[in-house]
């Protein structure tokens, strides 16, 4: 496993914390678990926070299952979420051919950074390793290749601005029908124009999922979210298990 740049995220744990993980993840580098059995095998480095998230993308895709539509994350970094929303779709709706999941990142880091988003949010924070998306399409590749209709390209990685992106999309694709919508661009300009350009795409049913909402970290995701929907009219829910991650039910 090749070694990866020094890549600024913003974190909250404390120096014990980092010296325990950076232990861990040696482990994980050194894994002596043969090549067959490994991937049979990754719960053994699950932590409970990376346990939980995976347990609210279930959560998450669970509530859409009655619902027509596609998936849609804005702000897919490293693409852990689409990998999950794969092999959910394999074990739920393995031959629901229309649960498109699609993802949008700059795969360059934060852009459009603003006063906003108030004084912890850098440009150029989050980005991932160079051509990364390439690696993310192979790996989402091999997810279809696990589940019935593997023929079928059911994904799609959009490189770029969002809020771009997901309008020539939308351009492209006319009869798109969002079920779920996943907002972790953790800023407000790139939240709030993506938000505008999937509004009227919802449905009775439709869930949208933030990861920074009421977060002093990332002010502009609430802002962005309180602009379009208005807060006064939406019921903002967490999943118990993660208290950082949160969502909404269009009703």
């Amino acid at each position: 496993m090749e070694q990866q740049p020094e890549i600024g995220i913003l974190t909250f744990g404390g120096p014990a914390e980092q010296s325990r993980r950076r232990k861990f993840v040696e482990l994980l580098r050194k894994c002596p678990i043969p090549d067959d059995e490994l991937l049979l095998n990754l719960g053994l480095f699950l932590t409970p926070q990376t346990l939980s998230r995976v347990l609210f993308m279930d959560f998450l895709y669970r509530q859409i299952l009655p619902v027509q539509g596609v998936i849609i994350e804005f702000g897919c970094r490293w693409g852990q979420n689409l990998s999950l929303f794969s092999s959910l779709r394999g074990i739920y709706e393995p031959y629901n051919r229309l649960r498109k999941i699609v993802g949008l990142d700059t795969f360059a880091g934060l852009s459009g950074v603003s006063p906003k988003d108030g004084d912890r949010m850098k440009a150029g924070a989050y980005a991932v390793s160079p051509q990364y998306e390439d690696f993310l399409q192979r790996v989402l590749d091999m997810q279809e290749q696990e589940s019935p209709l593997p023929h079928l390209k059911k994904y799609e990685v959009i490189k770029g601005d969002a809020a771009v992106g997901i309008r020539e999309y939308l351009s492209r694709h006319p009869e798109t029908v969002v079920a779920m919508a996943y907002f972790d661009m953790d800023i407000y300009e790139p939240t709030v124009q993506c938000l505008r350009a999937i509004k009227d795409r919802l449905t009775l049913g439709s869930v949208v999922g933030f990861d920074e909402a009421n977060d002093p970290a990332c002010p502009g995701e609430t802002l962005a979210l309180s602009e379009v929907f208005g807060l006064g009219n939406i019921a903002l829910s967490r999943f118990p298990y993660n208290s950082r991650a949160s969502y909404l039910t269009i009703k």
